[in-house]
């Protein structure tokens, strides 16, 4: 089976890479530059330079599978517009491509940010969930959610599935994306921790989802790929266990986290790019917890321990700094 990987120089399309090509898959990569993808060679792996936005068509026509993992997930883009163009228009493109070559199956990597969070009832569907304040104002949130319905209108054209991973850590974040969390955790002796938590999964188990998903996914249907659900605290308090630093972690004031918002408000009025806002400081202050017991059922997901995750993520990050 050959597979497609847009994305695959990021710290998902990286390890969902090393995964299929481990199972025998041969493996396409769409990448900007070939320099950006780390890995050693692999004679099944294809990097192909071109854009999110031109006619790839051309080289999906011996394409069985295309998992569409590339996104703008920055937090400092300044406006809807900006997401939009990237993860609603260029998701279309690869998607019109794909129906064009008679691909088989599109997998499209969204966020758990458009799944209502909170644990609620063991026998609640989390997948059918709607998203929640404050993620119903986030710019990234609400471009992947119109970007699901795109998906899913495809269904009669092709087997469609979405996944829904929550916040991802572990190795091979070259760029780094979510790992800058545990990065700033390794480096700095006096940490302030926000009020709320996460989910956090290992992205070896997300990788691991989307090739299950592949296999035995159902045509149409979303699949949240969730782990632990931990407050920043503990997260905090997890790294510096594993790593083994003498570091004071501090609550950071919810009057000083909403300060830092207004701030950050008012630095993007005047066309400052800057991650500080009001909804993204609001979204440190929930808990932003989901159940998985749908991918353990659905797909046979078993999902490792948040500790062995933070322990990939520090030893490669430890291993870059050498």
């Amino acid at each position: 089976m050959t597979v497609l990987v847009t994305g695959i120089s990021g710290l998902l399309g990286t390890n969902l890479a090393l995964l299929l090509l481990q199972r025998g898959y041969t493996v396409k990569g769409l990448v900007r530059s070939k320099s950006s993808y780390k890995p050693k060679p692999d004679h099944r792996l294809q990097l192909i330079e071109a854009t999110l936005t031109s006619d790839l068509s051309v080289h999906l026509m011996d394409v069985d599978v295309v998992v569409h993992a590339a996104a703008a997930t920055r937090q400092d883009l300044l406006s809807y517009r900006d997401y939009y163009q990237i993860n609603y228009n260029a998701t279309e493109n690869v998607l019109s491509a794909a129906v064009k070559a008679g691909v088989k199956k599109f997998i499209y990597v969204s966020t758990a940010n458009t799944i209502g969070y909170g644990l609620g009832a063991p026998h609640e569907i989390p997948e059918h969930k709607a998203m929640r304040w404050p993620f119903t104002k986030s710019f990234y949130a609400r471009s992947k959610a119109a970007a699901e319905t795109l998906v899913l209108s495809k269904q009669k054209e092709l087997t469609v599935h979405i996944v829904n991973p929550t916040f991802m850590i572990g190795p091979n974040d070259s760029k780094p994306s979510s790992g800058k969390i545990i990065m700033m955790a390794m480096k700095k002796r006096l940490l302030f921790y926000p009020p709320g938590g996460k989910n956090f999964v290992a992205v070896k188990d997300v990788a691991a989802g989307i090739e299950q998903c592949m296999r035995q996914g159902i045509n149409g249907q979303r699949y949240l790929l969730a782990g632990h659900n931990i407050s920043f605290k503990t997260f905090f308090q997890l790294v510096k266990t594993c790593t083994g630093r003498k570091q004071l972690l501090l609550p950071i004031p919810t009057w000083l986290l909403l300060t830092a918002g207004r701030l950050g408000d008012l630095l993007r009025c005047l066309k400052i790019k800057t991650s500080l806002c009001s909804n993204n400081m609001h979204i440190l202050r929930v808990k932003n917890y989901y159940h998985n017991h749908s991918s353990v059922a659905a797909l046979g997901m078993v999902y490792q321990s948040i500790e062995k995750a933070i322990a990939e993520s520090v030893a490669y990050f430890s291993s870059r700094r050498n």
